[in-house]
């Protein structure tokens, strides 16, 4: 992982103000790798490499939402800002609502996702189960589902109040796991997860 600080003065719009936009302008003029994550979680960029074991669950739950969902619903390292300091998450899977569209600026709105999916990095995985969860919840997306493959669990998180998550539900991999209670209504199955 690495958090880069950029120049606030390269980035300060006309009020001086550090923004999501100007961040995310600068980095683009960056030569960032292929194959790098690049998001803004409260404010401090972070890069990671994808890994094959990442790559491996993240193609997973896309496959297995492809069976019910829409191409053009289901997301992978998009951008879409969040509630919260200087959020601008590219999230390993987002789907988004029937009907969603994007705003004047071109980006996916967070009112409209309905699941996120996050597979756990070693150096970001602080990110995932605190303040990328906090933002989620404040948001109010009904569904965020944690693979970490270093435990070998998925956590699934629902129903979504005052920036928290009233209902926790802990599976190991290999286990079914059943969304089909939720807006996703698909069970997925875990049983290919590699682990870590």
């Amino acid at each position: 992982m690495t958090v880069m600080a950029i120049d606030r003065i390269e980035m300060a719009d006309s009020s001086d103000e550090l923004t999501l936009d100007a961040m995310f302008e600068a980095l683009e003029k960056m030569p960032v790798p292929e194959g790098i994550k690049v998001e803004i979680v409260e404010g401090n960029i972070f890069m990671s490499p994808q890994r094959d074991t990442h790559w491996d669950i993240t193609l997973d739950v896309v496959e297995q939402l492809r069976t019910q969902y829409a191409r053009k619903r289901v997301k992978s390292d998009v951008r879409i800002d969040y509630p919260g300091h200087l959020n601008g998450f590219a999230t390993d899977v987002t789907l988004v609502a029937e009907g969603a569209a994007k705003n004047d600026k071109g980006l996916w709105l967070c009112q409209d996702v309905e699941f996120v999916a996050e597979v756990i990095s070693k150096s970001t995985k602080g990110n995932d189960y605190g303040p990328k969860k906090a933002a989620y919840a404040t948001a109010e997306v009904p569904v965020y589902l944690i693979a970490d493959p270093y435990t070998g669990q998925c956590h699934l998180f629902t129903q979504p109040k005052d920036g928290d998550y009233l209902t926790t539900l802990t599976v190991p991999f290999g286990a079914k796991l059943d969304l089909t209670n939720t807006v996703v209504g698909v069970t997925l199955e875990t049983d290919e997860f590699p682990r870590d």
